[in-house]
């Protein structure tokens, strides 16, 4: 296997985390950290329209993911679940401090953005969470709308009551407009990231800025998007490394330092992540050649009704 030494801090200028004998966290642009796989509760786990009763699979899906040792739970008040999530963080029997929870507002129409946290602080019952995130850019009708609710975010940072903010599914153009007038620029961006849609000079520019990059979605190659250009890639390096291809686009996530998020609710698969993910790397030439053939392909999953189809930012 390919084995490169242990002792590193990846950061958001996207440097790859070295090898090392657990998953590793990223370093943010506050100094925050951040665990470099994540359980999301959306896709799978989410609860449609405004439907209040409690689902039981949702909490007993996220207690089983705390238990195989996925202490990054990230949800959003979009997922509608954020109650089911506080009481399987409850439920865990995990100290909360060990855990870095994630949530996200929907920016809805006249809501400002402390009542949305304080509604999603309730609904997790929480003092805090770790990350922060605007959902997304596009109830926004001018640059303007951007800031005005970026400086809301950055209100709350300083509150204490999340310890980093950030924002999701943003494209240069979006986080352009929230620096112009930002104090404390976004600690993070998530967006669906794959080999079929890599952004263009997003990372790039990203990286240049300090901002990191968590991917959700990040299996779509093979859940999705198959047959393409990539599935002979990641059977080869499955087959070199003795490991699942899902674990090889997992691992390709990690090593363009970028963050990953699953949403699996197979016990086995999510443990079978966290327990080889470390004990491999790919090396820079295969990280190149999945994301050259990946260029070969187009495939959205998310947004496409506000994202043009042939849209690759």
């Amino acid at each position: 296997m390919n084995s490169i030494g242990a002792s590193y801090k990846p950061d958001a200028t996207g440097t790859d985390p070295k090898q090392t004998g657990s998953v590793p966290s990223l370093k943010l642009n506050d100094g925050n950290e951040i665990p470099m796989i994540g359980y999301g509760l959306g896709t799978a786990n989410y609860k449609k329209g405004q439907d209040s009763k409690l689902d039981q699979r949702i909490i007993d899906n996220t207690i089983t993911a705390i238990k195989a040792g996925y202490i990054h739970l990230d949800g959003a008040e979009a997922y509608n679940n954020e109650e089911e999530l506080g009481i399987a963080i409850k439920k865990s029997g995990v100290p909360r401090e060990k855990l870095f929870v994630t949530t996200k507002t929907s920016c809805s129409p006249g809501v400002t953005v402390e009542q949305a946290f304080n509604v999603s602080l309730k609904k997790l019952g929480l003092d805090y969470v770790d990350l922060y995130l605007i959902h997304s850019p596009f109830w926004a009708k001018s640059p303007k709308d951007l800031q005005e609710k970026w400086a809301e975010m950055e209100t709350i940072k300083e509150s204490g009551r999340a310890r980093s903010i950030g924002v999701s599914n943003y494209i240069q153009e979006h986080l352009e407009a929230t620096l112009e007038t930002a104090r404390i620029p976004p600690a993070i961006n998530q967006i669906e990231f794959h080999p079929y849609l890599q952004h263009g000079d997003l990372l790039e520019y990203q990286r240049k800025k300090n901002i990191a990059v968590a991917a959700y979605g990040p299996l779509t190659a093979i859940t999705k998007a198959a047959p393409g250009p990539v599935d002979g890639i990641y059977k080869s390096l499955a087959t070199k490394y003795g490991v699942t291809e899902a674990e090889i686009a997992l691992r390709w996530t990690l090593d363009l330092g970028i963050v990953a998020l699953t949403t699996s609710s197979n016990e086995q698969r999510l443990k079978s992540f966290l327990r080889d993910l470390p004990s491999f790397k790919l090396t820079p030439k295969e990280v190149e050649e999945i994301a050259e053939a990946g260029k070969k392909k187009h495939f959205r999953v998310f947004w496409t009704h506000a994202i043009a189809p042939d849209d690759r930012r």
